[in-house]
């Protein structure tokens, strides 16, 4: 490298650095805000469950950016973990595995279901300014599901838009 190229190579390696602690720290507020309102989307979907009658496993996330690369969650218990022969919680983190691949609402049949997923409603995909939020709700029929986790997606939604 020439000694006159220095300049300029330094100024591109802070640019880099600059830019990439600013998205780390704008990740960091964001993973703040959720975790500021996991706690009420939660409990949004535990009414909304309660106004159905059903018992279950509620699960909010938060993934920052444009693709699912990490997220944070928070998970309640709604009366039950397992009902018969099911464990409702691995229902709902199946139903979150498959929105992290489509990027749809789980149970959406854009695709086949890929092993461990079961193509079941019940989870609730949103796009918000700096990534997406999910809710899911497992423990009701699949509609009762989507529209109990609905609940809670739009709530935590609002504090991202």
């Amino acid at each position: 490298m020439k000694r006159s190229q220095l300049p300029i190579v330094c100024f591109l390696l802070l640019a880099t650095l600059c830019a990439f602690t600013l998205k780390q720290d704008k990740t960091e507020k964001d993973e703040q805000v959720f975790f500021k309102h996991a706690d009420e989307a939660l409990s949004a979907i535990e009414q909304g469950a309660g106004k159905l009658n059903i018992k279950g496993v509620a699960i909010v996330m938060f993934v920052p950016g444009d693709s699912v690369r990490s997220w944070v969650s928070k998970m309640k218990i709604v009366g039950q973990m397992k009902k018969g022969s099911s464990n409702l919680l691995g229902v709902a983190s199946a139903k979150a595995a498959e929105m992290a691949d489509t990027y749809q609402d789980s149970g959406s049949g854009i695709r086949p279901p890929l092993k461990g997923e079961y193509g079941y409603k019940g989870g609730v995909m949103k796009k918000v300014r700096s990534g997406y939020v999910m809710a899911v709700f497992s423990g009701g029929s699949p509609d009762q599901d989507k529209e109990a986790a609905t609940g809670g997606a739009e709530l935590l939604a609002k504090y991202f838009n």
